[in-house]
Formats: C-alpha cells, sequence, structure tokens
C-alpha cells in the first residue's frame, strides 16, 4: 500500500532579527540607509524544524505532541501548503483539509454561506457536491441562524464551529487539526472529538492531530509522533509516545529561576519544594500507591490582603483536581509553609504533574499561578481497588475547591 503523505527531509528556516522590507519611498529609502550606519541588524537563523521524515498511510490517526516551539504548528502548515520548507519535499495522494488557526481559508467580508462554498471550491469539488453535504455541515456548526452574516461579525467560536464543519463534512482524504479546537467551548470540542474518530475509524480516512491534551490524542490517535527542538524525538504507539513526552519534560529550572504568571507574580518567590522529603526537580519522584503523597511548598511572599495557596493536580495535560489551604494567610513578609497530603491508594499509576498559585481571598482578587511546577510517578504496587475520594476525610492541610474527575 502507497503512503497517502510521505514526508521527506523537512527542513524549515526562520530568520530572526532582520526586517521584512517590501517596497519603500525614496523618503523611506535614505532613512534605512541612515540606520545601517549607525546600527548594524543581526540576523540569526532559526531552524524550527530537521530532516523531519515519515510516512502516513490511508486510514492512520496519528497524533504530533510536544512542547511549545517544538515545530508542530510549522509542520502541519508545510503539509497544508500554507508555508513552503526551506528543504525537503511532501508528496500527498489525496485532498487535503486543514483546521489551523481560526478564520483560515474563510473571508471576513463573505457570508457563512458564501464560505462554505469557497471552502469547497478549494478543496476541489463541484456546487452540486458541495449543496449535497450542505445541510449536514450547517446542522453541525449550529450556526444556521447567522448564514447571512458576513464572517467579521462571527465570534472567534462561531467561525470555529463552521471551519471544523466545513473541514470534516467536506470529506477530504487527510484531516489536518491544530490546537485551534481550544476555542471551542467544552461541548463543542466533545462534538470535534467525536467527529474526528468517525472520520478516522469507521470512514478510513487519515488525521493528523496536534494538540496539548494529551488524553484526547490517546483516545483518537493509534499512532503518535514526538517532536523535540525540531526533530523527531520518537515514534510508535500513542500510548508509549505520550509517556515517552511526559517523562522528558524538564521539572529542572534552578528554583532561584521559577517564576510565576499573573498580577502578583513581582510578589512571589519559591524557596523550596519538597515532594515526600526528595528534591523533585531532578526528574519525576517515584512514589508507590501505598504512600501518602505530601506535597510542601515553602513561599517567600509580600503581600498586605489575606491570600490562599491552590494546588492543582494535572495527568496528561489535564486537571484532575484543585486543593485550597485551609486557612487565609496575610504574609507582608518572611516565610509562608503551605503542606498537602493525599492519601495512599488515591491515585492511580501514571505521570502527575503540579501546578501551584494563590490568589488573594477578598472575592478571588488577584492570582499568581505557575503550571508544570514539578512531576511525580506513581508506581502499581497496589492489585486492590482504588480507594473512592471521600472529600470529608482526606487528611491534608487544605480543604478541596472542586473536582472535575
Amino acid at each position: 500500500m502507497k503512503p497517502i503523505l510521505e514526508i521527506r527531509n523537512i527542513s524549515k528556516t526562520f530568520t530572526i532579527g532582520g526586517k521584512k522590507k517590501g517596497y519603500l519611498s525614496l523618503r523611506e529609502s535614505f532613512i534605512e540607509k541612515f540606520k545601517s550606519f549607525t546600527k548594524r541588524e543581526k540576523n540569526e537563523q532559526f531552524w524550527a524544524l530537521k530532516d523531519i521524515s515519515f510516512d502516513v498511510y490511508p486510514g492512520d490517526s496519528i497524533g504530533i505532541i510536544g512542547k511549545n516551539g517544538a515545530g508542530k504548528s510549522t509542520l502541519l502548515k508545510i503539509i497544508s501548503k500554507i508555508t513552503p520548507p526551506t528543504k525537503g519535499q511532501i508528496t500527498a495522494r489525496g485532498r487535503i483539509a486543514s483546521l489551523l488557526e481560526v478564520g483560515t481559508g474563510f473571508h471576513p467580508e463573505l457570508t457563512g454561506r458564501e464560505n462554505i462554498f469557497l471552502n469547497g471550491s478549494i478543496l476541489g469539488l463541484k456546487r452540486s457536491e458541495i449543496l449535497s453535504r450542505f445541510d449536514e455541515i450547517v446542522d453541525f456548526s449550529g450556526v444556521e441562524q447567522f448564514l447571512e452574516t458576513p464572517l467579521k461579525h462571527y465570534s472567534s467560536g462561531m467561525q470555529l464551529r463552521l471551519a471544523f464543519s466545513v473541514a470534516a463534512h467536506l470529506e477530504p482524504e487527510i484531516l489536518v487539526v491544530d490546537e485551534v479546537l481550544a476555542v471551542g467551548d467544552a461541548e463543542f470540542q466533545k462534538k470535534c472529538l467525536g467527529k474526528m474518530e468517525e472520520v478516522s475509524k469507521n470512514e478510513g480516512r487519515t488525521v493528523l492531530f496536534v494538540s496539548h491534551n494529551l488524553g484526547a490524542v490517546k483516545n483518537l490517535c493509534r499512532k503518535g509522533i514526538h517532536l523535540k527542538n525540531g526533530n523527531i524525538n520518537a515514534s510508535g504507539n500513542t500510548s508509549e509516545i505520550v509517556d515517552i513526552y511526559l517523562k522528558s519534560l524538564k521539572f529542572s529550572v534552578p528554583l532561584n529561576k521559577i517564576t510565576f504568571n499573573g498580577p502578583l507574580h513581582s510578589k512571589v518567590i519559591l524557596s523550596k519544594v519538597l515532594l515526600n522529603d526528595i528534591d523533585p526537580f531532578s526528574y519525576p519522584v517515584q512514589i508507590s500507591q501505598l504512600d501518602e503523597v505530601r506535597i510542601s511548598l515553602v513561599f517567600s511572599i509580600k503581600l498586605v490582603k489575606p491570600f490562599r495557596i491552590t494546588l492543582s493536580i494535572y495527568k496528561e495535560g489535564i486537571r484532575l483536581f484543585s486543593l485550597h489551604d485551609s486557612e487565609s494567610k496575610t504574609a507582608p513578609a518572611g516565610y509562608i509553609n503551605s503542606v498537602f497530603i493525599l492519601p495512599k491508594k488515591m491515585l492511580r499509576p501514571g505521570l502527575y504533574s503540579i501546578a501551584v498559585g494563590g490568589h488573594e481571598t477578598d472575592k478571588y482578587g488577584e492570582w499568581f499561578w505557575r503550571e508544570d511546577l514539578c512531576a511525580f510517578d506513581i508506581s502499581e504496587e497496589w492489585d486492590g481497588d482504588i480507594e473512592p475520594i471521600n472529600l470529608g476525610l482526606i487528611n491534608v492541610i487544605a480543604k478541596t475547591e472542586r473536582i472535575i474527575l
């Protein structure tokens, strides 16, 4: 069987620091010339992709994962012929429909109805073929009421609904989807994932899917590719690739380099982190199911208003639950120690990551936040059932904010 996509030695480079010069007026030309005497521009070559090669066969569903900046979106843009590669070539044996950014391939001045026909024409379909699927596209998108409205008046979520509906229902041989689904609401995301699964498993079409939602990647894709610094770090079974990716995450930022997001970031210093009395920044801490998970956080915080520390537990990019400190604290100066203790046999085997932050308790005022702080790995040493989570009995120096298991 011939591959439906052949990717051979694809590389892509960008110039950093140089200005892209278009048509300049005489005055602008003189100014640019003067600047060249006073300041030398430094142009640096950045390789977003380096010698990427793999084959995609009809019916494959491939999840492409990696950290931000790994080259995932650049690869999809090259496959979709939106941007050319610097080196290498791609051979496609079928129509490609891409959903990479909200509004890609749509014209803002045209109505929703007109954009459906425009997209179909770009895919090479006849008007009669588009008409035969038109009602199904509109029904799935849920924007029937706004079909005669110019796209520029649509919200980003409405644009996404229409764009995905067109891409999925015009029956391309290859469907390419980037992280753009994160723009939609939870209900529509679930609907989209269900449609992609139907397209791949039931209709035998090919799906390339980029997402940071590793649970969705595992459920939808049979194969996986891990991109790292523009290279293919690993490829194979999706579950194995997700595990490789998770274990490759570096939680080894020096403690004095850890920064927070949010308006209170400048008033917070994380001084110490221990998982079961072990420094977690070299590698994920190994913890048995038969042991408690004790997370100790020491902060130096200069705040006048009362605040609470929050800790969240993630698995495969999905937040499982969040915990608050049991008491509000005020720290005009000095150190605060927050300890969270999760009972044994509470978590299933696997790799978990931790996010920490805090907020003023005055009606959830200003806040600070840091994801992917560190990680721990629960090993399988218990052959019984996982203990049900009884919120009233969890022995933590915190109280549960909410559970979204």
